[in-house]
Parts: structure tokens; C-alpha cells; sequence
């Protein structure tokens, strides 16, 4: 076997090699309102969401496109229109209808009214308590209030979603649609219609297919959220003014996942190719899932990144992802959370290689995660990941990921230099050959030998907290690829063989105050288990949900 397990652990009777330690107070779950409590920043300070102010102005001018741009302050920034940084942002103020309150109460339901979460928003339009228009206009003046602090969006869709929202109310169907009036926000890596392609010039003449499968499901695509450029890098470091993490604006986040946590949307839409989704949920604190391949449609680049890359889905909770996912997949059955059978569960904290370290409190989220599978009843055992050569076989076909070569500017020059690195390392790795087949293979059958003995393995999300907000897009140092094969070491080996993974919220960091967070994974065909799974750690230990 290429794994150890320890014997004499029995459900319910697990202990965590390395106690998590203490961090204040238990989060608890948001019942509609946001608190305003503050976290504490890099100096120890108190302040409402981090450390540092990073407001801007914005532009609240309308388009003739329906769109409102969100102004980025003067110093040179290309604009949206500019190919060369078709991610920069085109931020949407608007003058919305502010009529209804959030909190306001209607009747019996006045809880879902006040709640903002994607079940209790559809719950609202079903019972025809709020209207899809209402929604989305309160969403809209949501978006921007919050965008000042983060830097999230790209586009915040004023008038078209607007629009959108008016003909959702015309749909027969309203009543049943499984999403009706949720407010969405998509990567910018996906093709959204109306809207500027992901780079390159024009607009989209259609959606791609998981923004179809949101729109027929009722869903609302109110905003695009930023990415890295062609989305290789995980978390939004390459745009000015750069996306902040929202729990402590010193640190980074990916766009998406800072979106959801700062209460924007309820759910939002990503690309993963080497982890991107999971570790943006783990960096901001919400649920986070990356499907296995095939389950949901991917079509990102030429080959989805050689089949590394699948489209997830973050929301602040796990009822919320799974309604989501259950659209992207065609497939009901994962909205549906009942309490799984019992599971033989693996908890697997070493790191791959000796040259990364974990964190204490990263592998204490872990731990934490597996004693409260085994307080619910499941079989939880140390187990060894037998890993191999997986992260480097990863790292070789992230380089050599394909991009669309209509994507690419007639001028190198105008790639970050990060970027033209990127391409010019996978050029070389090409010539070498070092990119095989076998190379998986491998990796997946002695993966395949371990899930012969369990149903799911959890690991730490992250190695380390997220680092320091600062503009990557410029350095293209190898230094720089060394920091975030530390940082991510848990999440590309679920990438390389295209298995379903997830992450989960397991509380504060306490030096950084940024969440810390699980990762659960299992074979192809887990995404329930996965999701039911993680509906009952959730349940035994709810985590705040929104912070601002």
C-alpha cells in the first residue's frame, strides 16, 4: 500500500496530532444582517475589514452598452477598451431603485426577505414575497458600496441586469426555477454576452455554456469579477488597484472569493486549473468546490488548460454551492444534503515534498475538520498521500497550458512580464518532451489503490496564510513561482487527475486574522459526498458567514 494508517482510530474517537489553537471567538452563522465587527490588521490594530483604506472614486456615468464602468483612479492604467488589459476594471455605480429595505420584514417570511443567501433568495421569489427586479437592484448598490474596499469587479452590469431581472419576472416558469432572482457574479474568464470578451477586442456574441445553464436556471449575472491574466495565477495580483482580501486588505484573495465574503453576491463562478477556486475560498473564508472532470462544463482555452482547469463555484455557505453546482451540472441530486452514510475518512497533513512547510494552524484546520467528521459518526485514520511526482507533473502541464491564440496580443511586449515567462518556460518544457501521458497515469492509479480504503481525504486547504495585496504581474521571478508552490502545495494533485475537491472555512488565523480552511477530496463521481460531508462539519461548527 502507498499509505500508513494508524490503527485504533474508530469513529468518534480521532485526535488531532496538533491541537488548533485558540482564536477568539466561535464564528457564528449570519442570519440576514451584516455585523460590522472589525478584524484586527498586521499591527494589531482594530479596524472594520483590515488594515488599510484602499477606496477609490468612482465613475458613475452611464454606457450606451448598458454597463457602467468602474473608474480606476488616473496613473496610466489601460482602460477596459484597451486589449492589452481587458481585465482591468470597468466598476458599475449606479442609481438604483433603493425602495424595500434589506432588512425590511414582509409577513410571515420576513426571514427570508432579510436573508440574503441563494436559497432563501429563491424561496422569497417562489413564495412571491420579492421580485427578481428588487433583488438585483438592492445586489447592484450592494456590489459597488462593497467593490470600494476590494476591488472585485470588473464590471458591475447596471442596466443589463437590470433588464435581465425585468424579463426573469416574465418567465412562466418563475415559480420553479431552481435559482430564480440570484444575483451571480462570473469570472471574467468566462464569456458573458453583451460583455467584452475575456481578452482580446469586441464583445461576446454568446454566453459560454455555464453562464447558459445560470441564466436558465434563474440566476441574475449582476457583475464580472477580475482574474489573473488568462486566469494562471491564483489569487488577483496583477491589476491595479489589486484585489484585497477582505477579512485584512493587506493580504490578497482572488476576486470571486472576496466578492462572496463581502456580501456582493451570495455565489459566484471561477475557473480552477491548479486550485484557484479552493484557494480563493480558503483565503477569504467561504465554501469552495472544483467538480470532478466532465461534471460541469469547463471549454476554458484551448483544452482547459490540458484538463487541469474546471469551472467550481464559492457561496458563504455549503447549501448555497450545492444549489449552484447542481445547475452547472445538470444534475438536482447535488442540491440535495442529506447526511451521509458512514465514511472512511484519510487525514493527510504532510506536505509533498520536505521543501514546504506547513503552517501549525493550517494543518490544525485540518485536524480540526477530521475530529468533527469522526464526532458525527465516520471512521477517520492518519493516512500518507502518496503523492510522488504529482506536484511537478502538474507544475510541467500548468506551463504548457494551451492559450487560444486569438487571446494573445500581435505584440509580446504587452503581456505582463510574469506572463511572457510563463509562456517562454512552457516553450522550453515542450522542445524537452518532459510532458507525458504516463506521468498521470501513475499518480492516478497509486491514488486509486488508496481510495480502494477510503471515501475521502482531508487535507489543509493552504500551506500558509495568503500573502501580502502587491502587483505579481511585473515580476515573473522564480522566487515567485517557489512562494506559491509553498503556498498551494494540497490542491494541484486534484487538478492533475481531475478528481473533485472542496474547501471548507475551520476559523482565524491569528497572526494574519485571515480564515484558514480543510480541503476535502475524493475519487471521481465524490461531489456529493463531498458536499454532504462538508454540509455536516458546517452544521457542527458554523463559520461567519460575511465580513465587511
Amino acid at each position: 500500500m502507498a499509505h500508513q494508517a494508524a490503527s485504533g482510530h474508530t469513529a468518534g474517537e480521532f485526535s488531532p496530532v496538533v491541537p488548533a489553537p485558540a482564536d477568539g471567538a466561535r464564528p457564528v452563522a449570519e442570519s440576514g444582517s451584516v455585523g460590522v465587527s472589525g478584524s484586527v490588521g498586521e499591527s494589531g490594530s482594530a479596524v472594520e475589514s483590515g488594515s488599510v483604506d484602499v477606496s477609490r472614486s468612482v465613475d458613475v456615468s452611464g454606457s450606451a452598452d448598458g454597463s457602467v464602468a468602474v473608474a480606476r483612479p488616473a496613473g496610466g492604467v489601460p482602460g477596459p477598451d484597451d486589449p492589452a488589459r481587458a481585465g482591468a476594471p470597468t466598476v458599475v455605480a449606479t442609481r438604483a431603485n433603493r425602495g424595500g429595505a434589506v432588512g425590511e420584514s414582509r409577513g410571515s417570511f420576513g426571514g427570508l426577505v432579510r436573508d440574503r443567501t441563494a436559497i432563501a433568495t429563491v424561496a422569497a421569489v417562489h413564495e412571491g414575497l420579492r421580485t427578481p427586479t428588487e433583488i438585483v437592484a438592492e445586489a447592484l448598490v450592494r456590489m459597488v458600496e462593497r467593490d470600494r474596499k476590494i476591488n472585485a469587479f470588473t464590471v458591475v452590469r447596471e442596466e443589463r441586469a437590470r433588464r435581465d431581472a425585468v424579463a426573469l419576472e416574465q418567465r412562466s416558469d418563475l415559480d420553479v426555477l431552481p435559482m430564480a432572482g440570484v444575483p451571480v457574479a462570473v469570472e471574467r474568464s468566462l464569456a458573458v454576452a453583451g460583455e467584452a470578451v475575456p481578452r482580446g477586442s469586441g464583445v461576446a456574441e454568446s454566453d459560454h455554456p455555464a453562464v447558459t445553464r445560470l441564466r436558465a436556471a434563474g440566476a441574475v449575472v449582476t457583475g464580472l469579477t477580475g482574474t489573473s491574466e488568462f486566469g494562471l495565477w491564483p489569487l488577483s495580483d496583477d491589476t491595479e488597484p489589486l484585489t484585497r482580501n477582505p477579512w485584512n486588505r493587506v493580504r490578497g484573495s482572488a476576486a470571486a472569493a472576496a466578492a462572496v465574503a463581502a456580501g456582493a453576491v451570495p455565489v459566484a463562478t471561477a475557473a480552477d486549473g491548479v486550485g484557484a477556486v479552493r484557494v480563493g475560498a480558503a483565503c477569504a473564508g467561504v465554501f469552495g468546490i472544483k467538480p470532478g472532470r466532465y461534471v460541469a462544463p469547463a471549454l476554458i482555452g484551448l483544452d482547459s488548460w490540458g484538463g487541469l482547469a474546471e469551472n467550481g463555484v464559492l457561496a458563504t455557505s455549503v447549501a448555497d454551492a450545492a444549489l449552484a453546482l447542481s445547475v452547472l451540472a445538470a444534475r438536482p441530486d447535488l442540491a440535495d444534503l442529506d447526511p451521509p452514510d458512514r465514511l472512511r475518512i484519510g487525514v493527510a497533513v504532510d506536505p509533498p515534498h520536505r521543501m514546504f512547510r506547513v503552517d501549525r494552524q493550517w494543518t490544525a484546520a485540518a485536524m480540526e475538520a477530521a475530529e468533527l467528521a469522526a464526532a458525527d459518526g465516520h471512521t477517520v485514520e492518519p493516512v500518507v498521500l502518496p503523492q510522488g511526482p504529482a506536484a511537478l507533473a502538474a507544475l510541467l502541464r500548468w506551463y504548457t497550458a494551451e492559450l487560444p491564440r486569438e487571446d494573445l496580443p500581435e505584440q509580446p511586449e504587452r503581456l505582463q512580464p510574469r506572463t511572457r515567462r510563463h509562456l517562454a518556460v512552457g516553450r522550453a518544457i515542450h522542445r524537452l518532451g518532459l510532458v507525458r501521458p504516463a506521468q498521470i497515469d501513475r499518480i492516478e492509479s497509486r491514488l486509486l489503490e488508496l481510495f480502494e480504503h477510503y471515501d475521502v481525504v482531508i487535507t489543509p486547504t493552504l500551506a500558509a496564510p495568503p500573502p501580502r495585496a502587491r502587483n505579481n504581474g511585473a515580476r515573473g521571478r522564480l522566487a515567485d513561482l517557489l512562494a506559491l508552490a509553498r503556498f498551494t502545495p494540497f490542491t494541484p494533485i486534484w487538478n492533475l487527475v481531475g478528481w473533485p475537491a472542496a474547501s471548507v472555512p475551520m476559523g482565524t488565523h491569528t497572526r494574519s486574522r485571515t480564515p484558514v480552511a480543510a480541503q476535502l477530496a475524493g475519487p471521481p463521481g465524490a461531489e456529493s459526498t463531498l458536499l454532504r460531508l462538508a454540509a455536516r462539519l458546517e452544521a457542527r461548527k458554523p463559520w461567519r458567514r460575511l465580513v465587511r
